[in-house]
């Protein structure tokens, strides 16, 4: 099952041949390279480690430069590991482009979500506010949030204002539309997390 890494292009929309107009996500996928297998003898699980994006060399750590070289391979900004079920499918230095997928498979794609800064409790939490007449001072504040003496305090995990956004998500089940072998293109029907430009990570995956 292939599994790859790429880049957030945007949304546009595509009309089907009954006129249907399908919103679909643009990402520039791969190439990407072998760089590590990992053994069930050697390592406990079968994974093999990949590579994308080309960088001057100087961009990387020591470390990550001699992992390289060490394969005789290109500069590699990104390197993800893939837990895969059969190893010899893969070799060191192999090349995996979006000639993988096929059009109707179906993906998991993983990002990070765009982030919203600190928000509040109706943005954040999806609160009601207070009366907003009557001499109301309680407009958008949280109330009270704890209890009296028992238990006393206030539980873990309570909702409240905070960070929104910026964190890993994984949306799942997206059908690869549309496939264009020529510019490294998947098309998927849906949306994707983040921005454009955003570092994604597309795993296939059977429908549910």
């Amino acid at each position: 099952m292939p599994n790859i890494l790429g880049n957030k292009i945007g949304m546009t929309q595509i009309f089907a041949e009954n006129g249907n107009a399908i919103p679909v996500t643009v990402i520039k996928v791969g190439p990407c390279h072998v760089t590590q297998i990992k053994s069930i003898e050697n390592n406990g699980y079968n994974a093999i480690q990949i590579g994308y994006q080309e960088v001057n060399k100087n961009k990387l750590n020591k470390p990550e430069r001699g992992h390289l070289e060490k394969i005789n391979t290109v500069s590699l900004k990104y390197l993800k590991e893939y837990q895969v079920s059969n190893i010899q499918d893969f070799k060191i230095g192999q090349i995996i482009d979006v000639e993988t997928f096929k059009e109707g498979d179906y993906v998991d794609v993983t990002g990070k979500s765009i982030g919203k800064g600190f928000a509040g409790n109706q943005k954040r939490n999806n609160f009601s506010r207070g009366p907003m007449t009557h001499g109301s001072k309680n407009h958008r504040e949280p109330g009270s949030i704890g209890q009296s003496t028992t238990p006393g305090r206030v539980f873990p995990g309570k909702r409240m204002a905070g960070r929104l956004g910026g964190g890993q998500i994984t949306i799942s089940n997206l059908k690869v539309f549309k496939i264009d072998a020529k510019e490294n293109l998947l098309i998927l029907q849906g949306s994707v997390p983040g921005k454009p430009g955003n570092l994604l990570s597309i795993k296939s995956t059977k429908r549910i």
